[in-house]
């Protein structure tokens, strides 16, 4: 119990003193995460709120190999990544392989379903009668478009909030694609496996705080929103 109180200790001062290789891991983390996040949602939300909305062939289909993504291997969807973007890859030329840009590659193939099936769950859950009474009232496409999104604004932002999640904490993409290297891409996750596995359990703690710390300011910010919008 002493070395688990005394790794907290640790753990703390490294925080408060800004210990470089701690926040390089941080830095890391949160850009390739943005970047990820950005494609995710760009992608995900229009082609979620399509599979949602609209009726066409091939839907059921569709929505069958969106869900079957959500259970994707990780480690697969690294390795497909990493063959892509290795010297003998048809993307050999974009030299993003254990770069920032090609973790967020990855990532962003992790959280598009994720993304795209909790919009598509959203907009066909949504009050029904919404789009016949803004067809009835006069209401253009653009219109109906923009009044079901309002309509189903929180479970869109709990949509991104899940996926960022998701993105932020995976260790399997990150290590492939990434290459853990230090100062470049080691991110929080693979940082704390690879400090745990040396014994320096107080690096492991100070990450996984900041991880926590991460997680708690998007839900709150989240709560916020919510509260702020039902005011």
């Amino acid at each position: 119990m002493d070395y688990i109180l005394d790794g907290f200790a640790v753990a703390l001062r490294l925080l408060l003193a800004g210990d470089p290789e701690t926040f390089s891991a941080v830095w890391a983390t949160l850009s390739s995460s943005a970047l990820a996040m950005v494609v995710a949602l760009c992608v995900g939300m229009p082609c979620g709120f399509a599979l949602g909305f609209f009726s066409f062939p091939g839907r059921r289909v569709a929505r069958l190999v969106v869900d079957t993504m959500l259970c994707f291997p990780t480690v697969v969807i690294g390795l497909l990544v990493y063959l892509l973007l290795s010297r003998r890859g048809p993307l050999a030329d974009l030299e993003m392989l254990f770069t920032i840009p090609g973790m967020a590659v990855g990532l962003a193939l992790l959280g598009l379903p994720i993304v795209m099936a909790l919009t598509a769950l959203a907009v066909e859950q949504a009050d029904g009668r919404l789009r016949q009474t803004l067809l009835t009232l006069g209401a253009d496409g653009w219109q109906v478009l923009t009044a079901t999104l309002w309509e189903v604004r929180f479970h869109l932002l709990g949509a991104g909030v899940t996926a960022f999640g998701r993105i932020v904490s995976e260790v399997g993409i990150s290590m492939m694609v990434g290459g853990n290297i230090k100062w470049h891409t080691r991110t929080i996750t693979t940082a704390i496996a690879l400090e745990t596995g040396k014994g320096e359990f107080a690096v492991g703690i100070a990450l996984g705080l900041v991880l926590l710390g991460i997680a708690f300011a998007i839900n709150l910010m989240l709560a916020f929103l919510r509260r702020r919008a039902r005011a």
